[in-house]
């Protein structure tokens, strides 16, 4: 199955943001072969400035779940129509990697709707935070990012890591892309390393910029040398970008970094820092710790489906989102009359204004010395937000300790019960 535009004219559609103003125009595709609806610009996103020299704006999605809390199974549906556009007999062995922070995420989840198709494809994650226990595979460069530098690593099973090599199809996992120029450095990084069966590109992002340059992916073939090149979205468009007179000087913090902190990062299973089959693998270990930290919190001796409060938010923290997210889904399947939401803490400094309604600002929970960031989420308007970490529980912010409504689960609660 795949996706193709309509042959409609594009829709315009023009922003006007503090920095200056953003005019798009786009195409709605139509899903073929599902009975899902197309995806207008109004679904999938909003816009925002970001705090960034190299780019002042941000397209803000309304699916990821990374900037606005988001319903898991919306964000479950984007998965899946996503990876319901990638064609099948796809030669393999099949890797699928995703972009950190924004998309390691949605990697995981196009993958684990691509494995009812290819059930051994792998999934590997770009990751900024250096594995002490894990050998690196290569780095590449994300240019136009607030953080440019991505590391991705080896699989420390030799049978997992024979089959990365012997890879034949990559898919490459966005949010979004415009010129594929980051998919380029990925492929040659790759190639570098020791990939060099791939034959297939699928760069598959929730909105591909590239709409009206036919010519880009001429180029791109020609820069990959052999490998055929092939896009995948739910919505196509271009942009362009008019600075207003005289925008006012930035200075974005520095995010910049893929050191190690001084918090360490706690066991939470292999999904897709390192090559895996099951991004899965370490979901129920982390579940027991949510459910022993909330028959906590509501002094209860074990965990009560019934006892959870009606307005849930569970956040995941930077790249450490697919666990919490598999928590979120599963939450709105205990209560399904609740309302439960999705969203992360970033690395991401975004402006307020657009669809950037509110933020809050807090030092990181990884030891870095860097501000993190959580949009739209004031913490007033839920009745439980759940903050899951992947470093020890005292790692958190004291903004995040002073709430009451607040329950932070982290894997070492459930290292201590043991």
């Amino acid at each position: 199955m795949s996706h193709h535009a309509t042959d409609n004219i594009p829709t315009q559609h023009q922003v006007t943001l503090p920095r200056g103003t953003l005019q798009l125009s786009y195409r709605i595709c139509e899903p073929v072969g599902t009975t899902s609806t197309p995806y207008q610009l109004s679904d999938l996103l909003g816009f925002a400035q970001r705090i960034n020299p190299k780019r002042a704006f941000l397209f803000v999605s309304k699916v990821l779940g990374r900037h606005i809390p988001v319903a898991p199974s919306t964000m479950r549906r984007s998965f899946t129509d996503l990876a319901d556009a990638i064609p099948d007999n796809l030669p393999e062995p099949i890797v699928v990697v995703g972009m950190a922070e924004t998309a390691v995420g949605l990697s995981a989840g196009v993958h684990s709707a691509l494995q009812t198709r290819y059930p051994n494809a792998l999934l590997l994650n770009s990751t900024r935070h250096a594995q002490a226990d894990a050998t690196l595979l290569t780095t590449f460069s994300e240019d136009h990012s607030h953080a440019s530098r991505h590391l991705l690593y080896q699989s420390n099973d030799s049978e997992v890591q024979k089959q990365l090599l012997a890879s034949k199809t990559l898919i490459m996992i966005d949010d979004e892309a415009s010129t594929g120029n980051t998919c380029i450095n990925v492929v040659n990084a790759l190639r570098v390393a020791g990939l060099e069966q791939l034959a297939q590109v699928h760069l598959t992002t929730l909105v591909d910029w590239s709409l009206g340059q036919a010519t880009m992916d001429e180029v791109l073939a020609d820069k990959l040398a052999g490998i055929a090149f092939h896009r995948h979205h739910l919505l196509s468009g271009a942009w362009q970008w008019q600075d207003a007179p005289n925008p006012p000087a930035i200075t974005m913090p520095s995010v910049d970094t893929t050191d190690a902190g001084s918090q360490p990062l706690l066991p939470t299973g292999i999904w897709g820092r390192l090559p895996t089959y099951d991004s899965r693998a370490g979901f129920q270990a982390y579940l027991a710790a949510f459910q022993t930290r909330f028959a906590e919190y509501i002094g209860n001796t074990s965990f009560n489906s019934a006892k959870l409060p009606e307005r849930v938010l569970v956040l995941g923290s930077n790249e450490f989102v697919w666990l919490p997210f598999l928590l979120a889904e599963w939450l709105s399947k205990q209560a399904p009359e609740n309302d439960v939401k999705f969203s992360a803490l970033t690395r991401s400094p975004i402006a307020l204004g657009g669809a950037i309604e509110c933020m809050l600002s807090f030092q990181d929970n990884y030891g870095l010395g860097m501000t993190n960031f959580v949009y739209n989420v004031d913490p007033k308007a839920w009745d439980l937000i759940v903050l899951c970490i992947e470093t020890p529980l005292d790692s958190v912010d004291a903004l995040w300790a002073g709430l009451d409504n607040v329950l932070v689960v982290s894997p070492a609660a459930q290292i201590a019960d043991k």
